[in-house]
C-alpha cells in the first residue's frame, strides 16, 4: 500500500479531477468512501440533473473553515494523499476504504480520533485499487494542525494496515531512496514512445558518469560526453554551488529544457556530495601497464576485470566483517557495477544494467563511514572505464564471468549487512540485483565454462579421479552442502590440473582458495572456486582449446623448479583473511 503526499491551493478544482472522466478515461463510478463526518454530499451519487450542483456543495462544505480563518489560512490549504494497493492485493470494499482513510487522517493528526476541531475531509475512489483523500488543512478552531513528518506517518500507518488487512507488506524505507517519477512525468514518457521517464534516464547517466571519476571536470566532461545538456549553478564568487542536466528534446509547453537538479535525481547526487565522494578516494588517473599483471598478452578490458575482482573479493570480506565503516564499500561497489554495466559484452549486459540500477538503492542509508577508504574500489571501476568495452569472446569473456561471480557475493553481503541494520529497502535491492548478476554469469559463463568442462573430461582418467579426490576430500572437510555444487568437477578438475602445469600445488592453491571467504552463500561453490583458482594462479579465463598431450604436459609441470613457480608472498587481495 503506497500513500502519495502532495499539496495545494484549489479545493474544488481538485474535485472536478478527482469526479471527472480522467486524463484518459480511467476514472470509473467516482463516489466518496467515507468522510470528516459521515454525511458529506456525494456529487457521484447525486441524482440531481446538474452535480456540478453537489460538486459546488461539497467543495464549500470543505472550504468552510478555510474562509472562515480568511488571512490565517495557509495558503496551501489542500492536502492531497492518494493510497494504492499493490496490483497483486484483493480489492478492498468501500467499508475497509474507509477504514484506511479514517486511519491516515488520524495518524498524520489532521482528524485524530474524538477530535470534534478536527479537519474536513473526503475520500474518493473512482478505480479498484485506489482512493484519493482530500482534506482542508484549517481546524473547527481555526488553528492549523500539526503535521510535522506527515509522510513518515502515513507510511508507517500504511506497513500497520497491510499486516492487519492481509495485503502485499512493503518494506519499510529511511528517507534515503531517490524520488520517483511523477505521474506527469510517466504519461509524457508514454504519449512521447520513452521506455522511461527522463528522471529515470537521467539519474543513471549521472550515476555512470561519476562512476571511477578522478575529479570534478572530468565527471562533467564525461556528462556532456554521454549527450546530456549541463548548466552550472554559482555563487557571486564565481563557485560553483551545483549542477542541473537536461535530456536533449525534452522540453515544456514554453519549448525550454527541463532540468533536473542532481539533488532532485538522488539524494546522493548533489554536487557537494559527489565533492565528499570525490575527496574521500583520491584515486589514481592512470591506467595500469601490462606488465603489471604479468600477462602482456591479456587485452587491457581483461586486466581490468581481474584487477576489480580481487578488490570485489576484499570488499565481500569487509561488509561481513559487520562494521558500520563498509558503508563506503557499497558506494564503490555502486560504481563498479555501473562500469561494468556500460563496458560489458552485448549478451549479459541487459542484466547487468538491471543489476546496477537495483543496487542503487542499496548504496544509500544513515549511517556514513567515518574513516571512508574506496581508493581501490573506484580504482577499479576507474580501470574498467578506461579500459573500453569488452568483447563477448575470449578472455574478455571469460574475466567477465569471472568478476561477475564474484559480484554475485558482493550482493549477497550487502543484504546481511543491510539486514543486520533494519535496512529493509536496501536489503530487498541487494538480494534483487544478486539475482541479475547470477542471471548475467550465466549468460557470460557459459561458454568458456563448457570449454574447461571439456577440458576435464579429456584428462586420462587416473588424473581425473586424483583431482576429483582432492575436490571432495576439500569440500567434505570444508562442510559444503551437496545442493551447492556441481553434478560435476570437470571444469575444477581441468583448472587444477592447469594450475599443476603452471608449478603450482593443485590441494594448496584449492585450500587457498577456499580460505579466501566463505562459500555458504554460493549457487554453485564449484563455478566460485573455478574463478578463484584461475585468478590466483593467473591462469586464463577462457583457456583455448589445447592440441598437447595432456600427460606430456602434467609430466613437463613436475620437472618445472617450483620455488620459482609460485610466489613466496602474495598481494593483501590473494591472502586468506583472518579468522
Amino acid at each position: 500500500m503506497v500513500p502519495k503526499i502532495r499539496r495545494g491551493s484549489r479545493t474544488y478544482g481538485l474535485l472536478v479531477y478527482l469526479y471527472g472522466p480522467g486524463k484518459r478515461d480511467e476514472h470509473i463510478d467516482a463516489h466518496l468512501v467515507g468522510s470528516w463526518d459521515g454525511f458529506a454530499p456525494d456529487p457521484g451519487r447525486d441524482t440531481s440533473p446538474d452535480p456540478k450542483v453537489t460538486l459546488a456543495r461539497l467543495a464549500a462544505a470543505l472550504d468552510l473553515r478555510v474562509n472562515q480563518a480568511g488571512d490565517k489560512a495557509p495558503a496551501q490549504h489542500v492536502w492531497h494523499c492518494s493510497v494504492r494497493t499493490d496490483p497483486g492485493d484483493r480489492p478492498l470494499t468501500d467499508a475497509e476504504w474507509n477504514t484506511v482513510a479514517r486511519r491516515l487522517v488520524q495518524a498524520v493528526n489532521l482528524a485524530p480520533e474524538g477530535d470534534p476541531d478536527g479537519c474536513r475531509w473526503v475520500a474518493v475512489r473512482h478505480a479498484d485499487d485506489h482512493i484519493h483523500i482530500l482534506a482542508t488543512m484549517v481546524r473547527g478552531d481555526l488553528r492549523r494542525p500539526r503535521m510535522n513528518y506527515d509522510f513518515k506517518k502515513a507510511q508507517a500507518e500504511c506497513r500497520r494496515i497491510e499486516k492487519e488487512m492481509g495485503l502485499r507488506r512493503l518494506k519499510p524505507g529511511d528517507g534515503t531512496g531517490a524520488k520517483t517519477p511523477t505521474s506527469a512525468e510517466r504519461f509524457k514518457a508514454e504519449r512521447t514512445g520513452r521506455p522511461e521517464a527522463p528522471r529515470e534516464t537521467l539519474r543513471e547517466a549521472v550515476r555512470q558518469a561519476l562512476a571511477g571519476a578522478a575529479t570534478e571536470e572530468e565527471f562533467f566532461v564525461r556528462l556532456r560526453e554521454a549527450g546530456l545538456r549541463v548548466r552550472m549553478r554559482y555563487a557571486p564568487s564565481g563557485d560553483a554551488l551545483g549542477y542541473n542536466v537536461a535530456l536533449p528534446g525534452d522540453r515544456n509547453r514554453d519549448r525550454e529544457p527541463i532540468w533536473f537538479a542532481g539533488s532532485t535525481l538522488a539524494p546522493d547526487l548533489s554536487l557537494p556530495k559527489i565533492r565528499r565522494r570525490l575527496a574521500d578516494s583520491t584515486i589514481e588517473q592512470t591506467t595500469p601497464s601490462a606488465a603489471a599483471d604479468g600477462r602482456p598478452d591479456w587485452s587491457p578490458p581483461a586486466r581490468a576485470r581481474r584487477n576489480a575482482t580481487g578488490i570485489a573479493e576484499r570488499a565481500t570480506v569487509l561488509l561481513d566483517s559487520d562494521d558500520d565503516e563498509a558503508a563506503a564499500q557499497l558506494i564503490g561497489v555502486g560504481e563498479l557495477l555501473d562500469a561494468v554495466a556500460q563496458t560489458s559484452p552485448a549478451t549479459p549486459r541487459a542484466e547487468l544494467g538491471s543489476a546496477a540500477r537495483a543496487f542503487e538503492r542499496s548504496t544509500r542509508s544513515h549511517i556514513r563511514a567515518e574513516r571512508a577508504d574506496t581508493r581501490a574500489i573506484r580504482s577499479a571501476a576507474r580501470g574498467i572505464i578506461q579500459a573500453g568495452n569488452a568483447l563477448g569472446r575470449g578472455e574478455d569473456g571469460g574475466t567477465t564471468a569471472m568478476l561477475v561471480s564474484t559480484l554475485v557475493l558482493v550482493a549477497l553481503a550487502a543484504a546481511r549487512w543491510h539486514s543486520a541494520r533494519g535496512h529493509a529497502q536496501q536489503a530487498h535491492a541487494s538480494r534483487q540485483a544478486a539475482e541479475h548478476l547470477r542471471a548475467a554469469y550465466y549468460q557470460a559463463a557459459a561458454t568458456p565454462l563448457q570449454r574447461m568442462r571439456d577440458q576435464g573430461r579429456a584428462l586420462p582418467g587416473a588424473e581425473r579421479r586424483t583431482y576429483e579426490d582432492t575436490i571432495r576430500a576439500a569440500l567434505s572437510e570444508l562442510g559444503v552442502p551437496a545442493h551447492s555444487t556441481s553434478t560435476t568437477t570437470d571444469a575444477l578438475a581441468a583448472t587444477l590440473a592447469q594450475a599443476e602445469q603452471a608449478g603450482h600445488d593443485p590441494k594448496a592453491l584449492l585450500q587457498q582458495a577456499i580460505d579466501l571467504r566463505e562459500l555458504g552463500t554460493a549457487a554453485d561453490v564449484n563455478d566460485v572456486l573455478v574463478w578463484r583458482l584461475r585468478r590466483l594462479a593467473q591462469l586464463p579465463a577462457h583457456p583455448r582449446e589445447s592440441t598437447r598431450n595432456p600427460q606430456a604436459s602434467r609430466t613437463s609441470a613436475r620437472t618445472a623448479p617450483t620455488p620459482a613457480a609460485r610466489p613466496t608472498n602474495p598481494g593483501p587481495l590473494e591472502r586468506p583473511p583472518h579468522r
